[in-house]
This record gives structure tokens, sequence and C-alpha cells, in this order.
């Protein structure tokens, strides 16, 4: 919205500085911040009221966590309204980018609400049907794909972009809908089992924020694109000022979700930011990136595909638990140790997936 006054730059000066992407992200990510800071101990208490006993603990968990019983959950809910306050001010609200990526979050985040309401009200870890979520999640996905094919160029909008090979593009034609689909809903779920400690999956989402901001900021400037020999994708810097609006809204939450938590993500969160983190993937042609950058996210959902096919086949565990995190725990870490550590894990990936940007 503010974004607009870069149009009177001409006859007001300072206006000049709404131009900038860099800036309008710096100032996305205070807001953010404030929004969720300033109103996140009223959101707590209303959680608090509503939920009663709060998020249902898992019975075969870790002993430590049958402390956290009643910290209400849903907490999603406050880095969503700091994100899209923060967006509605400082991104560029014309572009296409910024809508899809914000349907895909939105959309998520919805039917993350729906599954963390009927976990409460049932007091059970079992919510939403997999299948039908799962389909929705699809319908979702598959929509804000078209559109990001819609407003591309070409086969260049249906193609795949490889990591270190600079030439390299495979158009996979309409194929592409479905396999861009299966990203943003894969990252949105893989996001989901990594929320098992208090912090753990807000940093990470931060820090996969943080790249692909500069990603789609690098991206949708063909200067930039050109001299690091990545794809120029017109209209994906906008979604910088999205990722910034993220990293301050996360940070807000963090506050209040550092141990011991005050609140937790739930679905409602942790859905909606996977999925907005693969749908910007998906804009800026960085799908495979993705799971570089958001490696630790991967390894969460490995280690629960491991753990499920194997046991169904032997009737055996590979890990003490899954997601894989708490196998850590089982082992005798302790909860900091497990959250700082993974932290660390993110921190190196996002390095390694940045790295790409110049060894083509």
């Amino acid at each position: 919205m503010i974004a607009y006054l870069g149009e009177f730059a001409d006859q007001i000066a300072i206006f000049n500085v709404f131009r900038y992407i860099t800036f309008r992200t710096g100032a996305a990510m205070i807001t953010g911040f404030i929004t969720v800071f300033l109103f996140g101990p009223a959101i707590i208490a209303a959680l608090r009221l509503r939920q009663g006993k709060g998020q249902p603990i898992r019975a075969d968990g870790p002993q430590t966590h049958f402390k956290k019983a009643g910290t209400p959950t849903m907490g999603g809910l406050m880095i969503l309204s700091g994100v899209l306050v923060s967006t509605m001010i400082w991104a560029d609200l014309r572009n296409i980018y910024v809508w899809t990526v914000l349907l895909v979050t939105v959309g998520f985040g919805a039917i993350g609400f729906y599954d963390d309401y009927l976990k409460v009200t049932k007091q059970s870890d079992k919510g939403f049907s997999g299948r039908s979520r799962l389909a929705l999640e699809f319908i979702i996905a598959a929509l804000a794909v078209t559109l990001i094919v819609a407003s591309g160029e070409g086969s260049f909008s249906t193609s795949l972009a490889f990591p270190f090979i600079k030439e390299l593009l495979l158009d996979l034609g309409w194929f592409y809908v479905a396999f861009a689909a299966v990203v943003i809903v894969g990252a949105g779920n893989a996001v989901n089992l990594t929320d098992g400690l208090d912090g753990l999956a807000i940093v990470p989402i931060m820090i996969a924020a943080a790249a692909f901001g500069l990603i789609a900021y690098l991206s949708g400037n063909v200067n930039f694109s050109n001299y690091l020999q990545i794809h120029y994708v017109a209209g994906t810097g906008e979604l910088a000022p999205l990722c910034g609006a993220v990293i301050g809204a996360g940070l807000g939450f963090l506050w209040f979700n550092a141990p011991p938590a005050a609140i937790f993500m739930g679905d409602t969160g942790s859905l909606a930011l996977g999925g907005m983190t693969g749908a910007i993937a998906v804009a800026t042609k960085h799908e495979i990136v993705l799971a570089i950058i958001g490696g630790l996210f991967v390894i969460e959902a490995l280690s629960v595909i491991i753990q499920v096919g194997w046991f169904k086949m032997t009737g055996k565990r590979v890990f003490l638990m899954a997601p894989i995190h708490h196998h850590f725990e089982k082992l005798g870490w302790t909860e900091s140790q497990v959250v700082i550590r993974f932290w660390i894990i993110a921190f190196m990936l996002a390095f390694v997936g940045l790295s790409t940007l110049k060894l083509r």
C-alpha cells in the first residue's frame, strides 16, 4: 500500500525511498515484529480462555513434555496477523506473486486452524482427516501454481531450474503444476512435522525466509540475476517485503514461544509458513534449492516416512521416536540442546543453499 507513494517521488522527493524494495523489506520486518509483540499478549489470553486444557500432549512422548499441558495453541494466528498487516502496508499489492503466495499462506493457515480446533475440542492428537486435508492443500497449491505459470513467460514458466548448472532448464509442460504443487504441500507438512519443541520450527522458518527473501530480490532484479547467472523472474523482488514480514512476525512470536513457551504455533502457523516458503521457491524457480535451505524440514519429514515405512514392513522402529527431534530427546539431549543444535544445522544448510547462487 505504502509502495504506491513511490509514484509521487517526482513531486515529493522523500517518497523516493518507498521505491526501494530493500527499505520496504526492513520496514516490513519492523512492522511485523511490533504487530505481534503488541497484540500477542491479548491473543494468548483469549486463546487460553477459550481452549481450556490447551494443546493435547502425546502420551508416548518424552516425559518432560507433560509439564507443557495447558499451553494454548493456534499461535500461528499471531504470526499470520503480523505477516498480513505488514505485507499489506509495505508490499506492492499490484504484484501477482504477492497475492499468490498470500493465497497459499492464508489457505494453508485456515486448514491448520481447523485441524488445531478439532484437536483442542476433542483433546486428541487426531484432527482433520489426513486425506481431506491433503486434498484441500493440493487444490490450493495447484491453483497457486497455475497463477504463477500463467504470469510467467512461455515455456520458462513450466520449466525446472537446476542449481550449479546455469544453462539447464527442464520443461515439464503442464506436469509442472503437479510437481510444484507437491513441492508446496510437502514444504507445508515438513514444517508441520518439525514444530514439536519450543522455538524449534520458527527460527529455521525465519532463516529460510531470510534466504528466500534474498533469492527473490536477486531473481527479480535483471542486473543482479545476470551477474549471478541465475534465471531472471520479473516481479519476484516484491516477495522480499513479505519475507521480511515473516522474519519480523517470527521474532515477535519467538518472544512468547521461547522456553517455556506461553503459546504453541500449532498447525495454523506451521502449515501456513511451510506452504508460503514452498510457494516462494516455486515463484523464484528455486524448487530444488528449497530442499537444501529447508534441509532440516526434509530430514524431519524423512524420519517420519522411514519410521512408519520400516515399522509397517518389519514391525520394528528405526528411531526411538519420530520425528527425529524426539529421537534425540529420548537419547538424553535436553530440549534446549536439540533446539539450538537444529538451529545451527538450519543456518549451515541455508548458507549452502545460498552458495548455489554463485556456483554456476
